[in-house]
Parts: C-alpha cells; structure tokens; sequence
C-alpha cells in the first residue's frame, strides 16, 4: 500500500520532470515557452471572469430568494416518483451551474442526514458522476467562441440524468435496500 502512495506522490513531479525533458531534447526554449502559456492563460481567466461572477451571483441569488427551494419542492414531488429523493432536487439543480455552491449544499446534507445515510451517499455519488453543465459550457463555447451549441445541452442534460439514476442505484445497492 505504501507503494502506492509513493507513486501517486511522485506522478506530478515526474511529468514535470518529464515535460521539461522533453523539451530540452527537442531543443525548445522551456521557460519562454512556459511564460508565453501562462500569459495566455491569464488573459483567458480575464475573458471569462464575467461569466464566472455572473454564474456566481445568479446561484446566490437563487439560493438567497427561496427560488431555488420553491422550485425543487415542485420537482421533488414528482421525482419521489420515480425513486430520486426530493431532498437531493436543490443540491442537483445547483451542481448544474455550481460544483462549489453544490459542495455547500452536500455538506448541508451531510449535517442534516448523515454521511452514511441513503441521502448522503446518493448525493455523494450524484456529485461525483454529474458535472456543472452551465459553468462548463459557457466558459468553454465562450472561450472557443462557439456560438453554434447543436445538442450539447441535450447531451448533458440526458448524462446528468444517467448520472442521478446511477447513483440512486449504487446507493441502494451498497446499502442493500
């Protein structure tokens, strides 16, 4: 086992390592080059700074206005339906556009429910096979100037589906209800 965690300390530095080897072999200026990626790095976080506030602001907002609760006791009861606990509906609509707001509201989960509980795993396990669709697509269809989406929000949309229906699933199993 300690084997283990001595190779995953050392994967990092060793592709670091090896990256700049690489580069020395094929006769490439390293350091100029690791500059000139970082500055076009920063002025991507500059270009998508507003998006990222506006994202901010607009899951607060939800949060702070009771929307957010409101929209999920709609959806709640329908998707008790169908197995998915209505308690889980606020933490899913937010890890559509927030994965640190959603941690805020697992972590809420986990005070009120209990880490080991079926509400506490089927969120964990949510959290771990969904991604924030909004965040992700604006940033990246900005930053590559996408303007023609096609069925990416479908696709996403139907993955996250998949993903909340899995972890109802293994939740259940590793408890054996």
């Amino acid at each position: 086992m300690k084997f283990f965690l001595y190779i995953t300390d050392m994967i990092i530095p060793m592709m670091i390592f090896g990256i700049i080897c690489y580069g020395c072999m094929m006769k490439v200026d390293v350091y100029d080059t690791f500059i000139k990626g970082a500055k076009n790095g920063f002025f991507t976080v500059i270009k998508i700074m507003p998006t990222l506030v506006g994202l901010m602001v607009a899951v607060g907002v939800l949060r702070a206005s009771g929307f957010l609760d409101f929209l999920a006791e709609i959806i709640g009861s329908f998707s008790r339906y169908v197995g998915f606990p209505g308690e889980l509906v606020p933490l899913t609509i937010v890890k559509m556009f927030s994965s640190s707001a959603a941690t805020g509201l697992l972590l809420d989960t986990y005070k009120e429910y209990g880490t080991d509980s079926i509400l506490g795993l089927i969120a964990s396990i949510s959290m771990a096979c969904t991604e924030t669709i909004f965040y992700t697509m604006s940033v990246y269809f900005m930053t590559a100037k996408v303007s023609k989406t096609r069925y990416t929000l479908t696709g996403a949309l139907l993955s996250t589906l998949a993903g909340l229906a899995a972890s109802v699933l293994l939740a259940n199993m590793m408890l054996g209800t």
